[in-house]
């Protein structure tokens, strides 16, 4: 959550940070702010609510400012106030900083701070930051140093941006467990929480290590570790298009993003097949190592989850690999059965997700194999895991995902290939697997075709009090993301779960109005399926099917219906309906007037726990 941004050089450095701002939206925010050299000292403009508000102001702040650094802040500490937006300064206005992240033990900082006379102007802890951070810096000595003695005071998982009216043109940087990425450039230098802040003005980066200190001028970049030792410095070049971080004339980012899945489908495998059809994964783990494996176990939040109940289906289906999914958020508190045997695989768009990384150094403390599915280059848990596949499907920047469920749920398709590769699986037909997923790309595109059916439902089915989200077998994992999608974006109450399940209780929230969506992808289920559109119609429910065009029984008994192209694999089949699902959420929230890319109460990378 929350955006950082910082610029050095010799443009107008207000304008650039509140640029990068705009770009960081999508990570969700609810006060925002911004800090420049002014008069000697340093100036500061925040307010509270979206960015237009910050920028009615922007004309306070000068127009020749050659360093700056901003904050969108989602609040943990604090009201979203003016006071409490960032950026603050210390008991001196000596300095000025911005925080992502909690500082855990801010309280019993403050208070020793108190005793000490110092007076506090918010209720947050990054303002105990600062306080501590003034503190140090006033016995003496760069402002890096300064820096250096306060983290180490601090505990919790943060980003922490400091700039000081003593030296002008400086900016130092501190990362601990909350991500920042430094842009590389000539006679400038910049840094942001995200990487889509940076493109507009350079493709060098510096993921920042953990526990590392960067000091920032318009000429140089220095990266230290807490000690003060020099830390090698290893840039990436990044070749996303501008355009893949902007609208591209879609009306939302979700909306391209959704259009973006047969492109991604197509970057998940590349490079990723040999001539012959075999699957060729770069940096996993060696051979004999996939022959020990005895389960998996895969542990992830929200749309990860999702796509790693995806990867348990294939995995005990075609591999007979016994697998379970853990929400990330409970795996440490379960005291799970952990196996020398067992590998654990970590689901992370962002590869930053907070509750997702506590649990992989839980694993990684009991000495079990970790594999990272991350799309984010240099992230946290791609640097912690033992071994890392990256979905490769570029930015996303709504904060619902949509293309990154698709490529999580193709590289765990890859992998289960690979692995049945080695370990020489009966009965799994890997040729046809290759062929399927090299057809998917054009049935994805196929499946984007039924958005004009898509919109002439949702005009119909918008005003639903509640909608189900229902399928058997894999197309039960679908209507899982299917409801996330409806209820994270235009905000209708779902009930979803296997179709089987409806009679033990949930039947009795259906009557008039309420709306249910099939999955039904799977021809053996398919006179299951029937039964229960015909449980739902019975009490006055209405019927959404989202099948293949191939299917006769289900169409003839639903209200409505949407077709996607039969694939060689059931499985891909049934991954293809999440196109429609979330072209159906999507049109539902803009008929109801919701804020699509930015939903309320939610933000883009959760790194709090």
């Amino acid at each position: 959550m929350c955006g950082i941004a910082g610029y050095v050089g010799k443009k107008n450095a207000v304008e650039v940070v509140f640029d990068q701002l705009k770009r960081l939206e999508y990570r969700g925010y609810d006060s925002a702010g911004i800090a420049f050299p002014q008069n000697g000292g340093i100036g500061v403009l925040k307010r509270a609510g979206k960015l237009v508000n910050l920028e009615s102001v922007l004309g306070q702040a000068p127009s020749d400012a050659r360093y700056a650094i901003a904050h969108s802040r989602w609040a943990t500490h604090g009201a979203p106030t003016d006071e409490n937006a960032h950026p603050h300064f210390d008991e001196h206005e000596d300095v000025a900083v911005i925080h992502n992240g909690i500082i855990e033990n801010y309280l019993e900082l403050k208070e020793d701070l108190e005793k000490r006379g110092h007076v506090f102007r918010s209720q947050t802890d990054t303002e105990v930051a600062a306080h501590v951070i003034g503190h140090e810096y006033a016995d003496g000595g760069p402002l890096e140093e300064a820096v250096r003695r306060a983290v180490k005071q601090f505990r919790g998982a943060y980003a922490l941006v400091v700039i000081s009216r003593r030296e002008p043109g400086k900016i130092v940087a501190v990362r601990n467990a909350s991500p920042l990425v430094i842009g590389l450039g000539k006679g400038e230098n910049m840094l942001a929480s995200d990487i889509p802040a940076l493109l507009p003005y350079t493709r060098e980066v510096l993921v920042m290590e953990e526990n590392s200190i960067a000091t920032l001028t318009d000429d140089t970049v220095a990266v230290t570790d807490g000690d003060g030792r020099e830390l090698p410095f290893h840039p990436q070049h990044i070749d996303w298009d501008l355009a893949s971080a902007e609208r591209g004339g879609y009306e939302h980012f979700l909306l391209k993003e959704i259009h973006e899945q047969p492109h991604v489908i197509r970057q998940c495998q590349a490079g990723r097949f040999n001539e012959d059809g075999s699957v060729h994964l770069e940096g996993v783990f060696s051979e004999h190592v996939w022959m020990e494996i005895d389960r998996v176990n895969i542990i992830a939040c929200g749309t990860a989850f999702h796509a790693g109940l995806m990867g348990k289906t294939l995995f005990e289906q075609m591999l007979r690999l016994p697998t379970d999914v853990y929400y990330s958020s409970e795996f440490r508190y379960g005291d799970p059965v952990l196996s020398p045997k067992s590998l654990a695989i970590f689901i992370s768009q962002s590869g930053e997700t907070a509750d997702t990384l506590a649990a992989l150094r839980l694993c990684k403390s009991k000495r079990i194999r970790t594999l990272g599915i991350v799309n984010v280059l240099g992230s946290s848990i791609a640097r912690e895991c033992d071994r890392t596949l990256y979905t490769q499907a570029g930015p996303e920047i709504s904060v619902a995902s949509t293309k990154a469920y698709t490529a999580q749920v193709i590289v765990l398709t890859l992998l289960a290939m690979y692995i049945a590769q080695i370990q020489e699986m009966p009965g799994v037909r890997l040729q046809d697997w290759a062929k399927a997923l090299s057809n998917l790309s054009g049935l994805a595109d196929e499946a984007l075709k039924t958005e004009c059916e898509v919109l002439e439902i949702a005009e119909k089915v918008q005003d639903m009090k509640l909608a189900f989200f229902l399928g058997r077998g894999a197309d039960a994992n679908l209507a899982l993301e299917g409801a996330l999608k409806l209820k994270e974006i235009a905000y209708v109450p779902t009930q979803e779960s296997p179709a089987g399940e409806m009679k033990h209780g949930p039947l009795a929230l259906v009557e008039p109005g309420v709306v249910a969506f099939f999955g039904a992808t799977d021809p053996s289920v398919s006179d299951k399926i029937v039964s229960n559109i015909r449980e739902v119609q019975a009490r006055g429910g209405t019927v959404v099917a989202f099948t293949t065009e191939d299917e006769t029984i289900v169409p003839r008994a639903s209200d409505y219906v949407l077709r996607v192209p039969t694939s060689g694999e059931e499985f891909l089949s049934s991954l293809l309906t999440i196109i429609p699902m979330q072209l159906m959420a999507y049109h539902v929230a803009r008929l109801r007037g919701c804020e699509i890319d930015q939903p309320r109460n939610l933000a883009k990378s959760v790194t709090v726990e």
